[in-house]
């Protein structure tokens, strides 16, 4: 097994998940695994592999200039994304922040859709005009990635009393990072949700550090899920994020309060990124740790998960490989796809700012429209 070097700017999964892997549980009882079969079990684990993969080729071709402004990635905090995701069914909703390129991949948006994106190129989710921050995908019930930090917790308020006034069973997942606990539309959002008992399901990805700020300097309540106790009727929790099964268990349960009782969660997955805040700052020896960094790495979600299954004889090594060399796969063709994808043509500047298309007369106001023709 080749450790993955902190100095450099991608994080990496072994190739030989057999060694240096934190033990697990070693029980073949179904129970271990929430009842889930073995085939479902090497999905969840397949799902994280393909994010993971993908996120390290963004990585790449950020830096040779193919992928341009920001761009967070998500490497490290994938057990939050495949399990919470994965026991959604298909008519509930998702909305996100701006580290969103893992959990639409999570949601079936194809890494192609989210290549492409990441380049500006016509074929992605968003059509070119949204990049890293903001995927989206209608069919998907995937309402978006947002840049602005907190801005999309009412738009989850939104959906989800959407659903109380249609009458529907569904639920709302709204991510977000701890950043967003100090912020007014956080408790807004929480509060209403509780006193109109809204199906949403407000997830903290509390990966210890608001760009690069550690959470505990600024939060005059340390223990985020504590936020949550303020609002009756809302049930606050909190998990290990670098579990995929914790993630999954807790949020099967939230989903049944949502779907059964409608009411809120809010749950704290206590999770870590490998990379920097963006592809701009490093991995660590500033606002970070070489130190902190290993110790997280070694409790890495998808090598824990790993072993975990060998230990159960739900994986083999083979097996393991085989998924791990389809994710790259995946990865290295969904660069492809977006080197093959044309760019927008400049006449799309025009498009989507008018519902009903962009008013000619004002179109003739642009006096640099003419440097289009």
């Amino acid at each position: 097994m080749s450790s993955a070097n902190p100095g450099r700017s991608t994080a990496t999964v072994s190739d030989d998940p057999a060694a240096g892997a934190p033990g697990g549980a070693s029980s073949a009882d179904p129970d271990a695994f929430l009842g889930l079969s073995k085939e479902e079990c090497v999905e969840l684990l397949r799902e994280m592999i393909i994010e993971r993969r993908f996120e390290e080729k963004a990585a790449e071709v950020y830096q040779v200039g193919k992928i341009g402004g920001f761009c967070h990635l998500y490497i490290g905090q994938e057990a939050v994304s495949a399990g919470s995701i994965s026991p959604l069914r298909d008519d509930d909703y998702v909305i996100t922040a701006y580290r969103d390129h893992s959990q639409a991949i999570a949601r079936g948006m194809t890494p192609n859709a989210v290549m492409a994106e990441l380049y500006g190129r016509v074929d992605g989710c968003s059509k070119g005009f949204g990049g890293s921050m903001h995927m989206f995908d209608k069919s998907l019930n995937f309402m978006g990635g947002h840049g602005i930090v907190g801005s999309h917790l009412p738009l989850a308020i939104g959906v989800g009393y959407a659903i109380r006034y249609r009458g529907g069973d569904q639920v709302c997942l709204c991510f977000f990072g701890d950043s967003v606990v100090n912020i007014g539309a956080f408790h807004e959002s929480l509060n209403m949700a509780a006193r109109w008992k809204l199906p949403v399901i407000f997830l903290l990805e509390n990966n210890r550090y608001g760009m690069g700020t550690d959470y505990r300097r600024v939060a005059a309540v340390k223990e985020l899920k504590d936020r949550g106790r303020a609002y009756e009727g809302l049930t606050s929790l909190d998990v290990d994020g670098m579990d995929v099964l914790a993630v999954r268990q807790a949020m099967e349960e939230a989903i049944e309060r949502g779907r059964n009782e409608k009411t809120p969660s809010f749950i704290e997955a206590r999770c870590f990124r490998y990379m920097g805040h963006s592809m701009a700052d490093p991995m660590h020896g500033t606002y970070r740790t070489r130190e902190e960094v290993e110790k997280w790495r070694s409790d890495d979600p998808i090598l824990s998960f790993t072993r975990q299954l060998m230990d159960a004889g739900r994986l083999t090594e083979e097996e393991y490989k085989t998924i791990d060399r389809e994710a790259k796969e995946i990865a290295e063709e969904s660069a492809a796809f977006a080197d093959r994808s044309p760019f927008p043509d400049p006449e799309a500047l025009y498009r989507y700012v008018y519902s009903d298309g962009y008013p000619d007369d004002m179109r003739r106001r642009d006096a640099w429209r003419k440097e289009l023709r």
